[in-house]
């Protein structure tokens, strides 16, 4: 019998066949085939009771008097003419420390929010927790000459620039208690989905981090060599009181192990004494400092990590390969360091140590071929005037 359009099927006890313009259609019917949607939603289905992300921060401050004064600036900027007058003629100039201000007054927590989200920062800190970061975290680390390194959301860092302890700064009341700590959350070198705790300051007050309780000194980061870049975490947490951390005293002298941390965990047992109000992150890779790290502090051999790529695929030789040029189908099954000397001896044909060398053509695609040449070797030439593929690597 014919069905809905045009497919006739054969109903038996064992299978149905559906055919349609004599061509055989495999799997159901589209009638009774789910539809893309919702295979797609089969295949991203997320349990809502482990994916139902929760605030743990501070929430936003109703500022309506602020946003009226926004509202009636940029309504002003507007209207004036003589600011048009001075952009169109490339002649106004900014504030860039005012518009810091003011970006991070509206609406900057929300973009470190959302840095922080693509570069899973909240993910592998808290799990399901996230916070918007209204307190600005200002860290520098001194480069000394003069200079020093910022710590934004997301910058790289080289090891040897973050030796020693930063210098960290922000704006909170005189009468109120931080805890700051600093962490990496992909450098474990043991176990899984863990981290290490590189500083720990606890009980600051207010923003003089120096009178702070230092219970875990400052450790520079270590990522490993072959293990592309590394995110490390400045948090700093709010206190209702002054807190005793129950995390043993680690040195600069202790080994790894005692730096083994989770942050989950920790922010899980302390919930309802702290909370986290600023953040700042970088990201840093190898360098030769890692090497010393390891020799003269630890006193053991560095972990390397290399690719090992396997050799490419070569399908078995055919009498007859049609399609193929003929050329490349050989070179693939002789030896490489062969075919690189035959380019290198070419090349050399062309040079002079003591003449120019000469002018390459002006228009290469309109200079005929002799129209004996095979098409192999068409191809060849070809590549050799526009300067494709082999010829430029030897």
């Amino acid at each position: 019998m014919f069905g809905l359009n045009g497919i006739f099927r054969t109903n038996t006890s064992q299978f149905r066949q559906q055919v349609r313009l004599a061509h055989k259609i495999r799997g159901k019917a589209p009638i009774y085939c789910r539809t893309i949607k919702e295979r797609i939603d089969e295949l991203n289905y997320k349990d809502e009771l482990y994916t139902t992300r929760i605030d743990i921060g501070f929430p936003p401050e109703r500022k309506e008097k602020v946003r009226q004064e926004q509202f009636q600036h940029l309504k002003a900027i507007k209207n004036d003419k003589n600011l048009e007058k001075l952009a169109r003629d490339q002649k106004l100039f900014i504030d860039l420390d005012e518009s810091k201000k003011v970006w991070l007054e509206t609406v900057g927590p929300l973009h470190k929010k959302q840095i922080a989200d693509h570069y899973a920062i909240f993910e592998h800190l808290y799990g399901e927790g996230y916070f918007i970061p209204f307190l600005n975290l200002d860290i520098f680390y001194d480069l000394k000459q003069d200079s020093c390194l910022p710590v934004y959301s997301g910058n790289v860092i080289k090891p040897a620039e973050a030796i020693e302890p930063p210098i960290v700064s922000y704006q909170c009341a005189p009468d109120t208690l931080w805890t700051l700590v600093l962490t990496s959350l992909d450098g474990h070198l043991i176990e899984q989905n863990k981290e290490y705790v590189h500083w720990l300051i606890a009980n600051i007050p207010g923003r003089d981090v120096d009178k702070g309780d230092i219970l875990i000194d400052y450790l520079q980061p270590f990522p490993l060599k072959g293990t592309g870049y590394h995110r490390y975490a400045f948090v700093l947490y709010k206190q209702k009181e002054k807190l005793s951390y129950e995390v043993p005293k680690v040195t600069s002298e202790s080994s790894l192990e005692d730096r083994t941390f989770v942050t989950r965990n920790w922010y899980k047992k302390y919930q309802d004494v702290i909370t986290p109000a600023g953040l700042a992150f970088f990201q840093t890779s190898w360098d030769s400092t890692v090497r010393d790290f390891f020799h003269k502090n630890l006193n053991q051999k560095e972990p390397m990590y290399e690719y090992d790529f396997p050799d490419p695929y070569i399908r078995p030789q055919e009498w007859f390969p049609l399609r193929k040029p003929f050329n490349l189908y050989m070179d693939k099954y002789r030896d490489p360091k062969q075919i690189k000397k035959e380019y290198l001896l070419r090349k050399l044909q062309s040079e002079d140590p003591f003449k120019s060398p000469s002018p390459p053509l002006k228009f290469p695609n309109a200079q005929p071929l002799p129209k004996s040449m095979p098409s192999w070797l068409k191809l060849h030439e070809k590549k050799i005037r526009l300067k494709w593929g082999r010829v430029n690597d030897v």
